[in-house]
Protein backbone atom coordinates (compact mmCIF):
# COMPACT_ATOMS: atom_id res chain seq x y z
CA UNK A 1 0.00 0.00 0.00
CA UNK A 2 2.61 2.56 0.76
CA UNK A 3 4.68 1.77 -2.68
CA UNK A 4 1.28 2.53 -4.38
CA UNK A 5 0.37 5.57 -1.97
CA UNK A 6 1.88 8.31 -3.91
CA UNK A 7 -0.17 7.45 -7.52
CA UNK A 8 -3.50 6.78 -5.38
CA UNK A 9 -2.95 10.82 -4.19
CA UNK A 10 -2.21 11.84 -7.63
CA UNK A 11 -5.65 9.87 -8.77
CA UNK A 12 -7.67 11.71 -5.94
CA UNK A 13 -5.72 15.16 -7.34
CA UNK A 14 -6.80 14.12 -11.45
CA UNK A 15 -10.73 13.08 -10.24
CA UNK A 16 -10.91 16.23 -8.27
CA UNK A 17 -9.35 18.93 -10.45
CA UNK A 18 -11.36 17.35 -13.48
CA UNK A 19 -14.79 16.83 -11.46
CA UNK A 20 -14.71 19.78 -9.23
CA UNK A 21 -17.55 22.23 -10.32
CA UNK A 22 -17.67 20.46 -13.08
CA UNK A 23 -21.42 21.14 -13.85
CA UNK A 24 -21.06 24.71 -13.83
CA UNK A 25 -16.62 25.99 -15.05
CA UNK A 26 -17.19 26.29 -17.87
CA UNK A 27 -20.89 27.50 -19.08
CA UNK A 28 -22.08 24.49 -21.75
CA UNK A 29 -21.13 25.15 -24.98
CA UNK A 30 -23.19 24.60 -28.11
CA UNK A 31 -20.88 20.96 -29.50
CA UNK A 32 -21.04 19.40 -25.87
CA UNK A 33 -25.00 20.10 -25.89
CA UNK A 34 -25.35 18.66 -29.41
CA UNK A 35 -23.58 15.90 -28.03
CA UNK A 36 -25.75 15.42 -24.96
CA UNK A 37 -29.28 16.16 -26.95
CA UNK A 38 -28.60 13.48 -29.63
CA UNK A 39 -27.69 11.05 -26.66
CA UNK A 40 -30.94 11.70 -25.43
CA UNK A 41 -32.72 11.63 -28.75
CA UNK A 42 -31.22 7.95 -29.32
CA UNK A 43 -32.13 6.91 -26.24
CA UNK A 44 -35.88 8.36 -27.07
CA UNK A 45 -36.52 7.45 -30.67
CA UNK A 46 -33.51 5.38 -31.87
CA UNK A 47 -32.67 8.40 -34.21
CA UNK A 48 -30.81 11.79 -34.05
CA UNK A 49 -32.10 15.19 -33.93
CA UNK A 50 -32.04 14.90 -37.64
CA UNK A 51 -34.06 11.57 -38.17
CA UNK A 52 -31.05 10.04 -38.82
CA UNK A 53 -31.04 6.36 -37.36
CA UNK A 54 -27.70 5.08 -35.01
CA UNK A 55 -25.34 7.16 -37.43
CA UNK A 56 -21.71 6.73 -37.29
CA UNK A 57 -21.00 11.02 -37.88
CA UNK A 58 -23.89 12.96 -36.21
CA UNK A 59 -24.91 15.42 -39.02
CA UNK A 60 -25.33 17.89 -36.05
CA UNK A 61 -24.85 21.32 -37.38
CA UNK A 62 -23.98 19.74 -40.82
CA UNK A 63 -20.05 19.64 -39.35
CA UNK A 64 -20.95 15.38 -39.07
CA UNK A 65 -19.35 14.65 -35.70
CA UNK A 66 -17.62 11.16 -34.60
CA UNK A 67 -19.98 9.57 -33.12
CA UNK A 68 -18.15 7.08 -30.69
CA UNK A 69 -18.37 9.72 -27.70
CA UNK A 70 -21.72 10.32 -28.16
CA UNK A 71 -22.13 6.39 -27.90
CA UNK A 72 -20.12 6.58 -24.88
CA UNK A 73 -22.45 9.01 -23.63
CA UNK A 74 -25.55 7.74 -24.05
CA UNK A 75 -25.78 5.06 -21.39
CA UNK A 76 -25.31 7.87 -18.97
CA UNK A 77 -28.31 10.11 -20.34
CA UNK A 78 -29.75 6.66 -20.13
CA UNK A 79 -29.72 6.04 -16.70
CA UNK A 80 -29.55 10.15 -15.40
CA UNK A 81 -31.31 11.78 -17.43
CA UNK A 82 -30.13 15.04 -19.66
CA UNK A 83 -28.02 17.83 -17.82
CA UNK A 84 -24.86 19.19 -18.11
CA UNK A 85 -23.16 16.40 -15.86
CA UNK A 86 -23.48 13.38 -17.90
CA UNK A 87 -22.15 14.69 -20.85
CA UNK A 88 -18.99 15.98 -19.37
CA UNK A 89 -18.42 13.09 -16.42
CA UNK A 90 -17.49 10.26 -19.36
CA UNK A 91 -14.76 12.45 -20.46
CA UNK A 92 -13.47 13.03 -16.73
CA UNK A 93 -13.41 10.14 -15.71
CA UNK A 94 -11.35 8.96 -19.12
CA UNK A 95 -9.49 11.87 -18.47
CA UNK A 96 -8.25 10.51 -15.02
CA UNK A 97 -7.92 6.91 -16.57
CA UNK A 98 -5.45 8.24 -18.70
CA UNK A 99 -3.19 9.47 -15.27
CA UNK A 100 -2.86 5.92 -15.09
CA UNK A 101 -2.24 4.96 -18.62
CA UNK A 102 0.64 7.37 -18.98
CA UNK A 103 2.22 5.73 -15.45
CA UNK A 104 2.07 3.09 -16.85
CA UNK A 105 3.66 3.81 -20.33
CA UNK A 106 6.43 5.41 -18.57
CA UNK A 107 7.19 2.13 -16.77
CA UNK A 108 7.96 0.38 -19.82
CA UNK A 109 9.97 3.90 -20.82
CA UNK A 110 12.12 4.24 -17.51
CA UNK A 111 15.44 1.86 -19.03
CA UNK A 112 17.46 2.78 -15.84
CA UNK A 113 16.02 3.28 -12.87
CA UNK A 114 16.14 6.23 -10.94
CA UNK A 115 13.88 6.78 -7.51
CA UNK A 116 14.24 9.68 -4.95
CA UNK A 117 12.84 9.24 -1.61
CA UNK A 118 10.65 11.74 0.21
CA UNK A 119 9.73 11.24 3.08
CA UNK A 120 9.84 7.82 2.83
CA UNK A 121 7.35 7.63 -0.44
CA UNK A 122 9.15 6.53 -3.34
CA UNK A 123 9.17 9.20 -6.11
CA UNK A 124 10.28 7.46 -9.66
CA UNK A 125 9.77 8.67 -13.19
CA UNK A 126 6.27 6.90 -13.89
CA UNK A 127 4.72 8.37 -10.75
CA UNK A 128 6.13 12.20 -11.56
CA UNK A 129 4.57 11.62 -15.17
CA UNK A 130 1.36 10.59 -13.75
CA UNK A 131 1.42 13.91 -11.58
CA UNK A 132 2.38 15.86 -14.65
CA UNK A 133 -0.17 14.77 -16.48
CA UNK A 134 -2.51 14.99 -13.64
CA UNK A 135 -1.73 18.47 -13.27
CA UNK A 136 -1.54 19.41 -17.04
CA UNK A 137 -3.43 22.60 -18.04
CA UNK A 138 -3.79 21.11 -21.46
CA UNK A 139 -4.81 17.86 -20.47
CA UNK A 140 -7.08 19.23 -17.25
CA UNK A 141 -8.73 21.94 -20.02
CA UNK A 142 -9.75 19.23 -22.68
CA UNK A 143 -11.16 16.97 -19.83
CA UNK A 144 -13.40 19.39 -18.35
CA UNK A 145 -15.88 18.97 -21.09
CA UNK A 146 -17.57 16.97 -23.56
CA UNK A 147 -14.65 17.33 -25.67
CA UNK A 148 -14.39 14.37 -28.17
CA UNK A 149 -10.65 14.56 -28.45
CA UNK A 150 -10.20 13.74 -24.45
CA UNK A 151 -11.21 10.82 -25.70
CA UNK A 152 -9.24 9.82 -28.69
CA UNK A 153 -6.30 11.17 -26.96
CA UNK A 154 -7.13 8.22 -23.91
CA UNK A 155 -7.30 5.90 -26.88
CA UNK A 156 -4.50 6.70 -28.62
CA UNK A 157 -2.21 6.52 -25.20
CA UNK A 158 -3.50 3.07 -24.71
CA UNK A 159 -2.90 2.18 -28.59
CA UNK A 160 0.59 3.09 -27.85
CA UNK A 161 0.83 1.30 -24.75
CA UNK A 162 -0.09 -1.97 -25.96
CA UNK A 163 2.27 -0.96 -29.09
CA UNK A 164 4.91 -0.76 -26.83
CA UNK A 165 4.29 -3.48 -24.49
CA UNK A 166 4.24 -6.07 -27.98
CA UNK A 167 7.84 -6.00 -27.87
CA UNK A 168 7.59 -8.40 -25.12
CA UNK A 169 4.69 -9.99 -26.15
CA UNK A 170 2.94 -10.23 -29.53
CA UNK A 171 -0.76 -11.05 -28.34
CA UNK A 172 -0.89 -7.17 -27.40
CA UNK A 173 -0.56 -6.34 -31.36
CA UNK A 174 -4.61 -7.27 -31.58
CA UNK A 175 -5.31 -5.15 -28.04
CA UNK A 176 -2.85 -2.08 -29.41
CA UNK A 177 -5.48 -2.53 -32.85
CA UNK A 178 -8.63 -2.50 -31.14
CA UNK A 179 -8.33 1.10 -29.17
CA UNK A 180 -6.65 2.49 -31.94
CA UNK A 181 -9.72 1.40 -34.49
CA UNK A 182 -11.66 3.26 -31.33
CA UNK A 183 -9.60 6.59 -31.56
CA UNK A 184 -10.61 6.17 -35.20
CA UNK A 185 -14.10 6.22 -34.43
CA UNK A 186 -13.68 9.14 -31.90
CA UNK A 187 -12.24 12.67 -33.55
CA UNK A 188 -11.08 13.67 -37.09
CA UNK A 189 -8.16 14.59 -35.94
CA UNK A 190 -6.83 11.07 -34.35
CA UNK A 191 -7.78 9.41 -38.31
CA UNK A 192 -4.25 11.16 -39.58
CA UNK A 193 -2.19 10.90 -36.04
CA UNK A 194 -2.91 7.04 -35.30
CA UNK A 195 -1.89 6.43 -39.29
CA UNK A 196 1.27 8.19 -38.44
CA UNK A 197 2.38 6.81 -35.14
CA UNK A 198 1.59 3.19 -36.62
CA UNK A 199 4.00 4.39 -39.81
CA UNK A 200 6.75 5.02 -37.62
CA UNK A 201 6.57 1.70 -35.32
CA UNK A 202 6.79 -0.19 -38.31
CA UNK A 203 9.85 1.57 -40.13
CA UNK A 204 11.36 1.65 -36.34
CA UNK A 205 10.51 -2.16 -35.87
CA UNK A 206 11.03 -3.51 -39.23
CA UNK A 207 12.91 -6.87 -38.26
CA UNK A 208 11.14 -7.44 -35.50
CA UNK A 209 8.10 -7.34 -37.45
CA UNK A 210 8.76 -9.27 -40.29
CA UNK A 211 10.40 -12.24 -37.17
CA UNK A 212 6.37 -11.87 -35.75
CA UNK A 213 4.50 -11.61 -39.48
CA UNK A 214 1.48 -14.04 -38.20
CA UNK A 215 0.36 -12.06 -34.85
CA UNK A 216 0.54 -8.82 -37.05
CA UNK A 217 -1.01 -9.86 -40.14
CA UNK A 218 -3.97 -11.30 -37.82
CA UNK A 219 -4.10 -7.90 -35.77
CA UNK A 220 -3.97 -5.90 -39.13
CA UNK A 221 -6.86 -8.06 -40.50
CA UNK A 222 -9.12 -7.72 -37.13
CA UNK A 223 -8.27 -3.92 -37.37
CA UNK A 224 -9.38 -3.59 -40.42
CA UNK A 225 -12.41 -5.76 -40.26
CA UNK A 226 -13.65 -3.42 -37.47
CA UNK A 227 -12.89 -0.20 -39.42
CA UNK A 228 -15.33 -1.50 -42.59
CA UNK A 229 -18.12 0.61 -41.38
CA UNK A 230 -16.47 3.83 -40.77
CA UNK A 231 -14.81 3.62 -44.10
CA UNK A 232 -18.07 3.32 -45.81
CA UNK A 233 -19.43 6.24 -43.86
CA UNK A 234 -16.26 8.38 -44.66
CA UNK A 235 -17.03 7.89 -48.47
CA UNK A 236 -20.05 9.82 -47.61
CA UNK A 237 -21.22 13.64 -47.25
CA UNK A 238 -19.42 12.75 -43.36
CA UNK A 239 -15.94 11.99 -45.41
CA UNK A 240 -15.35 15.71 -46.49
CA UNK A 241 -17.80 17.85 -44.54
CA UNK A 242 -15.27 18.75 -42.06
CA UNK A 243 -11.95 19.25 -44.35
CA UNK A 244 -14.08 21.82 -46.60
CA UNK A 245 -14.70 23.83 -43.82
CA UNK A 246 -11.37 23.63 -41.93
CA UNK A 247 -8.99 22.15 -44.02
CA UNK A 248 -5.82 24.59 -44.76
CA UNK A 249 -7.13 23.94 -48.93
CA UNK A 250 -10.02 26.12 -47.45
CA UNK A 251 -7.85 28.94 -46.87
CA UNK A 252 -7.14 31.28 -49.93
CA UNK A 253 -4.41 32.85 -48.40
CA UNK A 254 -1.71 30.81 -50.35
CA UNK A 255 -3.49 31.16 -53.58
CA UNK A 256 -3.83 34.51 -53.47
CA UNK A 257 0.19 34.93 -52.10
CA UNK A 258 0.96 32.73 -55.37
CA UNK A 259 -0.70 35.51 -57.36
CA UNK A 260 1.05 38.33 -55.69
CA UNK A 261 4.52 36.24 -56.07
CA UNK A 262 3.77 35.61 -59.78
CA UNK A 263 3.11 39.56 -60.38
CA UNK A 264 6.87 40.35 -59.44
CA UNK A 265 8.00 38.78 -62.50
CA UNK A 266 8.24 39.88 -65.59
CA UNK A 267 6.28 37.01 -67.27
CA UNK A 268 3.29 36.10 -64.70
CA UNK A 269 2.91 32.79 -67.32
CA UNK A 270 6.29 31.75 -67.86
CA UNK A 271 7.68 28.69 -66.75
CA UNK A 272 9.86 30.24 -63.70
CA UNK A 273 7.37 31.56 -62.67
CA UNK A 274 4.94 28.82 -62.39
CA UNK A 275 7.66 26.44 -61.03
CA UNK A 276 9.16 28.47 -57.92
CA UNK A 277 4.90 29.76 -57.15
CA UNK A 278 2.52 27.14 -57.35
CA UNK A 279 -0.08 25.70 -54.92
CA UNK A 280 2.81 22.82 -54.13
CA UNK A 281 5.04 25.08 -52.71
CA UNK A 282 3.00 27.50 -51.29
CA UNK A 283 0.88 24.99 -49.59
CA UNK A 284 3.24 22.81 -48.19
CA UNK A 285 5.19 26.07 -46.84
CA UNK A 286 2.22 26.84 -44.65
CA UNK A 287 1.67 23.42 -43.68
CA UNK A 288 5.21 23.68 -42.31
CA UNK A 289 4.69 27.07 -40.74
CA UNK A 290 1.41 25.26 -39.07
CA UNK A 291 3.56 22.59 -37.69
CA UNK A 292 5.78 24.71 -36.41
CA UNK A 293 4.31 26.89 -34.43
CA UNK A 294 2.78 23.93 -32.53
CA UNK A 295 6.69 24.12 -31.03
CA UNK A 296 6.77 27.40 -30.35
CA UNK A 297 7.36 28.90 -26.64
CA UNK A 298 4.93 31.62 -27.16
CA UNK A 299 1.94 28.43 -27.85
CA UNK A 300 3.32 25.98 -25.59
CA UNK A 301 4.67 28.64 -22.12
CA UNK A 302 3.53 31.94 -22.38
CA UNK A 303 -0.06 32.39 -24.31
CA UNK A 304 -1.55 29.28 -25.67
CA UNK A 305 -4.00 28.90 -27.84
CA UNK A 306 -5.74 31.45 -29.92
CA UNK A 307 -8.98 30.54 -29.69
CA UNK A 308 -10.46 31.52 -26.18
CA UNK A 309 -12.30 28.50 -25.60
CA UNK A 310 -9.19 26.20 -25.95
CA UNK A 311 -7.31 27.89 -23.25
CA UNK A 312 -7.12 30.20 -19.96
CA UNK A 313 -5.69 34.09 -19.96
CA UNK A 314 -2.38 34.63 -19.54
CA UNK A 315 -1.28 31.28 -19.56
CA UNK A 316 0.72 28.58 -22.16
CA UNK A 317 -0.63 25.08 -22.90
CA UNK A 318 2.01 24.04 -20.52
CA UNK A 319 3.67 25.48 -17.55
CA UNK A 320 6.62 27.88 -17.72
CA UNK A 321 8.71 25.60 -15.96
CA UNK A 322 8.06 22.39 -18.09
CA UNK A 323 10.34 24.80 -20.67
CA UNK A 324 13.15 23.95 -18.74
CA UNK A 325 12.11 20.20 -17.85
CA UNK A 326 11.62 19.45 -21.78
CA UNK A 327 15.19 20.29 -22.61
CA UNK A 328 16.70 18.63 -19.60
CA UNK A 329 14.22 15.47 -20.72
CA UNK A 330 15.81 15.65 -24.19
CA UNK A 331 19.03 15.89 -23.05
CA UNK A 332 19.20 12.24 -20.79
CA UNK A 333 16.99 10.80 -23.44
CA UNK A 334 19.64 11.99 -25.71
CA UNK A 335 22.33 10.26 -24.05
CA UNK A 336 20.94 6.78 -23.94
CA UNK A 337 18.36 6.61 -26.41
CA UNK A 338 16.19 3.53 -27.47
CA UNK A 339 13.66 2.19 -29.36
CA UNK A 340 11.04 2.79 -27.14
CA UNK A 341 11.86 6.36 -26.44
CA UNK A 342 12.55 7.24 -30.54
CA UNK A 343 8.74 6.42 -30.80
CA UNK A 344 7.78 8.97 -28.29
CA UNK A 345 10.50 11.31 -29.98
CA UNK A 346 8.48 10.69 -33.23
CA UNK A 347 4.89 10.65 -31.48
CA UNK A 348 5.77 14.24 -30.55
CA UNK A 349 6.93 15.31 -33.96
CA UNK A 350 3.96 13.95 -36.07
CA UNK A 351 1.30 14.96 -32.99
CA UNK A 352 0.23 18.43 -34.35
CA UNK A 353 0.08 16.87 -38.00
CA UNK A 354 -3.16 16.68 -38.38
CA UNK A 355 -3.53 20.46 -36.77
CA UNK A 356 -0.99 21.53 -39.73
CA UNK A 357 -3.56 20.67 -42.25
CA UNK A 358 -6.16 23.23 -40.95
CA UNK A 359 -6.02 27.10 -41.69
CA UNK A 360 -6.35 27.95 -37.36
CA UNK A 361 -2.91 27.02 -36.06
CA UNK A 362 -1.80 26.31 -33.20
CA UNK A 363 -4.65 24.76 -32.16
CA UNK A 364 -4.39 23.35 -28.86
CA UNK A 365 -7.65 21.19 -29.75
CA UNK A 366 -6.90 18.99 -32.99
CA UNK A 367 -3.01 18.66 -31.49
CA UNK A 368 -4.29 17.71 -27.97
CA UNK A 369 -2.66 14.46 -27.77
CA UNK A 370 1.19 16.25 -27.99
CA UNK A 371 0.65 16.51 -24.32
CA UNK A 372 1.36 12.98 -23.93
CA UNK A 373 4.91 12.85 -24.57
CA UNK A 374 5.54 16.50 -23.82
CA UNK A 375 4.43 15.35 -20.16
CA UNK A 376 6.81 11.66 -20.73
CA UNK A 377 9.85 14.13 -21.69
CA UNK A 378 9.16 16.60 -19.18
CA UNK A 379 9.29 13.92 -15.92
CA UNK A 380 11.75 12.22 -17.89
CA UNK A 381 14.01 15.10 -17.02
CA UNK A 382 12.60 16.10 -13.61
CA UNK A 383 13.53 12.41 -12.40
CA UNK A 384 17.07 12.70 -13.78
CA UNK A 385 17.86 16.19 -12.31
CA UNK A 386 16.46 15.43 -8.95
CA UNK A 387 18.76 12.38 -8.77
CA UNK A 388 21.69 14.39 -9.78
CA UNK A 389 20.26 17.32 -6.78
CA UNK A 390 20.67 14.13 -4.35
CA UNK A 391 24.32 13.57 -4.76
CA UNK A 392 25.00 17.27 -4.07
CA UNK A 393 23.74 18.51 -0.54
CA UNK A 394 24.60 22.19 -1.86
CA UNK A 395 21.57 21.05 -4.91
CA UNK A 396 20.06 19.22 -2.47
CA UNK A 397 19.26 22.09 -0.20
CA UNK A 398 18.71 24.79 -2.99
CA UNK A 399 17.65 24.29 -6.28
CA UNK A 400 14.96 21.01 -5.05
CA UNK A 401 13.37 23.32 -2.57
CA UNK A 402 13.52 26.21 -5.70
CA UNK A 403 12.10 24.00 -8.04
CA UNK A 404 9.14 22.76 -5.99
CA UNK A 405 8.11 26.23 -5.04
CA UNK A 406 8.43 26.78 -8.78
CA UNK A 407 5.84 24.28 -9.64
CA UNK A 408 3.09 24.46 -6.49
CA UNK A 409 3.15 28.46 -7.50
CA UNK A 410 2.71 27.52 -11.12
CA UNK A 411 -0.09 25.08 -10.60
CA UNK A 412 -1.88 27.40 -8.15
CA UNK A 413 -1.74 30.44 -10.75
CA UNK A 414 -2.96 28.23 -13.28
CA UNK A 415 -6.31 26.85 -11.07
CA UNK A 416 -6.38 30.39 -10.00
CA UNK A 417 -6.84 31.78 -13.46
CA UNK A 418 -8.90 28.62 -14.49
CA UNK A 419 -11.59 29.01 -11.64
CA UNK A 420 -11.72 32.99 -11.62
CA UNK A 421 -9.97 34.36 -14.42
CA UNK A 422 -10.76 32.56 -17.14
CA UNK A 423 -15.13 33.10 -17.06
CA UNK A 424 -14.35 36.75 -16.68
CA UNK A 425 -11.71 37.67 -18.96
CA UNK A 426 -13.37 35.26 -21.92
CA UNK A 427 -17.07 35.69 -21.52
CA UNK A 428 -17.47 34.89 -24.91
CA UNK A 429 -15.49 31.50 -24.83
CA UNK A 430 -18.73 29.39 -23.72
CA UNK A 431 -22.52 30.49 -23.59
CA UNK A 432 -22.39 32.12 -20.36
CA UNK A 433 -25.94 33.46 -19.25
CA UNK A 434 -27.61 31.32 -21.81
CA UNK A 435 -28.59 28.78 -19.13
CA UNK A 436 -29.78 31.52 -17.25
CA UNK A 437 -31.73 33.31 -19.65
CA UNK A 438 -33.62 30.07 -21.20
CA UNK A 439 -35.21 29.45 -17.70
CA UNK A 440 -36.65 32.69 -17.53
CA UNK A 441 -37.76 32.56 -21.09
CA UNK A 442 -39.60 29.22 -20.16
CA UNK A 443 -41.17 30.88 -17.44
CA UNK A 444 -42.82 33.06 -19.70
CA UNK A 445 -42.99 31.98 -22.67
CA UNK A 446 -46.55 30.45 -22.05
CA UNK A 447 -47.73 34.38 -22.65
CA UNK A 448 -45.91 34.95 -26.36
CA UNK A 449 -46.63 34.05 -29.72
CA UNK A 450 -43.31 34.24 -30.34
CA UNK A 451 -39.75 33.39 -28.89
CA UNK A 452 -36.91 35.39 -30.74
CA UNK A 453 -33.63 34.73 -29.71
CA UNK A 454 -29.88 36.34 -31.19
CA UNK A 455 -28.18 34.50 -33.30
CA UNK A 456 -25.13 36.49 -32.28
CA UNK A 457 -23.65 33.55 -30.18
CA UNK A 458 -23.13 29.96 -31.28
CA UNK A 459 -25.87 27.51 -32.22
CA UNK A 460 -28.39 29.01 -29.91
CA UNK A 461 -30.83 26.75 -31.21
CA UNK A 462 -29.38 22.92 -29.90
CA UNK A 463 -28.85 25.34 -26.16
CA UNK A 464 -32.34 25.84 -26.47
CA UNK A 465 -33.60 22.26 -26.81
CA UNK A 466 -31.21 21.04 -24.39
CA UNK A 467 -32.17 22.85 -21.43
CA UNK A 468 -35.74 22.73 -22.68
CA UNK A 469 -35.50 19.32 -22.65
CA UNK A 470 -38.07 19.43 -26.14
CA UNK A 471 -39.34 16.36 -26.96
CA UNK A 472 -36.42 14.79 -29.85
CA UNK A 473 -39.95 13.39 -31.56
CA UNK A 474 -41.68 16.47 -31.97
CA UNK A 475 -38.63 18.37 -33.22
CA UNK A 476 -37.26 16.18 -35.81
CA UNK A 477 -39.66 16.04 -38.49
CA UNK A 478 -40.33 19.86 -37.92
CA UNK A 479 -37.16 21.49 -38.57
CA UNK A 480 -35.24 22.83 -41.48
CA UNK A 481 -31.13 23.31 -41.61
CA UNK A 482 -30.07 26.20 -43.27
CA UNK A 483 -27.32 26.06 -45.94
CA UNK A 484 -24.13 26.21 -44.29
CA UNK A 485 -22.22 29.25 -43.69
CA UNK A 486 -18.72 30.27 -45.16
CA UNK A 487 -17.15 27.43 -42.16
CA UNK A 488 -19.51 24.69 -43.99
CA UNK A 489 -21.71 24.89 -40.72
CA UNK A 490 -25.59 25.59 -40.83
CA UNK A 491 -28.00 25.80 -38.27
CA UNK A 492 -31.48 25.69 -37.31
CA UNK A 493 -33.88 29.04 -37.57
CA UNK A 494 -36.84 27.95 -36.14
CA UNK A 495 -39.18 25.73 -34.58
CA UNK A 496 -42.60 25.83 -32.72
CA UNK A 497 -42.38 29.13 -31.08
CA UNK A 498 -38.84 30.19 -31.46
CA UNK A 499 -37.20 32.17 -33.87
CA UNK A 500 -33.14 32.33 -33.80
CA UNK A 501 -32.04 35.13 -36.11
CA UNK A 502 -30.14 38.62 -35.62
CA UNK A 503 -32.38 41.71 -33.65
CA UNK A 504 -32.65 44.17 -35.51
CA UNK A 505 -34.21 47.53 -33.58
CA UNK A 506 -37.37 48.04 -34.50
CA UNK A 507 -37.72 45.87 -37.37
CA UNK A 508 -37.93 42.56 -35.30
CA UNK A 509 -40.60 43.81 -32.84
CA UNK A 510 -42.69 44.63 -36.11
CA UNK A 511 -42.51 41.91 -37.42
CA UNK A 512 -43.27 39.66 -34.41
CA UNK A 513 -46.11 41.05 -32.31
CA UNK A 514 -46.51 39.53 -28.80
CA UNK A 515 -42.76 38.20 -28.76
CA UNK A 516 -40.41 38.10 -26.57
CA UNK A 517 -37.10 39.11 -27.59
CA UNK A 518 -33.68 38.37 -26.28
CA UNK A 519 -30.74 39.99 -27.59
CA UNK A 520 -27.56 41.40 -27.22
CA UNK A 521 -26.82 44.73 -25.04
CA UNK A 522 -25.65 46.21 -28.60
CA UNK A 523 -29.02 44.55 -31.14
CA UNK A 524 -31.78 45.73 -27.97
CA UNK A 525 -31.89 50.00 -27.16
CA UNK A 526 -31.74 51.02 -23.35
CA UNK A 527 -35.67 52.60 -24.10
CA UNK A 528 -36.93 48.86 -24.59
CA UNK A 529 -39.00 47.25 -22.70
CA UNK A 530 -37.05 45.36 -20.98
CA UNK A 531 -38.24 42.74 -18.51
CA UNK A 532 -34.91 40.59 -17.85
CA UNK A 533 -31.05 41.74 -17.77
CA UNK A 534 -29.01 38.68 -17.98
CA UNK A 535 -24.85 39.53 -16.89
CA UNK A 536 -21.90 37.74 -17.88
CA UNK A 537 -19.57 36.11 -15.26
CA UNK A 538 -17.44 39.67 -15.26
CA UNK A 539 -20.56 41.83 -14.72
CA UNK A 540 -21.66 43.08 -18.76
CA UNK A 541 -24.20 42.26 -19.94
CA UNK A 542 -24.70 38.85 -21.96
CA UNK A 543 -28.82 39.25 -22.80
CA UNK A 544 -31.57 41.86 -22.89
CA UNK A 545 -34.87 40.68 -22.66
CA UNK A 546 -38.16 42.60 -23.75
CA UNK A 547 -41.80 42.26 -24.01
CA UNK A 548 -42.98 43.04 -26.85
Amino acid sequence: MRKNILIILILILGLYLRFNRLNTLPALNADEAAIGYNAWSLVNTGMDEHGNAWPLHFQSFNDYKPGLYFYIVLPFVKLLGLNIWVVRAPGALMGTATIILIYLLAKELRGKDVKIKILNLTLDFPTIAALFLAISPWHIHFSRGGWEVNIATFFITIGVLFLVKSAKNTRYFKYSSLFFVLGLYTYHAARIVIPLLLLGYVLSNFKYLLKNFKPILIAGIFGLVLLLPLAKDLTGEAGMSRAAGVGIFADIGPLNKINEQRGEHENVDGLVAELIHNKLVNYAIAIAENWGEHFSGDFLFISGDDIQRNKVPDHGQMYLIDSLLLIAGLYFISRGVNSKWSFMLWWLLIAPFAAALTFQSPHALRSHNMIIPLCLISAYGLTNMLNIFKQNTLLKYTLFPIMFIMLVWSFARYEYLYNFHMPRAYPYSSQYGFQEMISYVESVKDEFDYIIITDRYDQPYILTLFYLKVPTAEFQGAHVLSPRDGYGFSTVREFEKFRFNSIEWPNTPNTYPNSLIVGTDEEIPDAANIVKTIKFPNGSTAYKIVAN
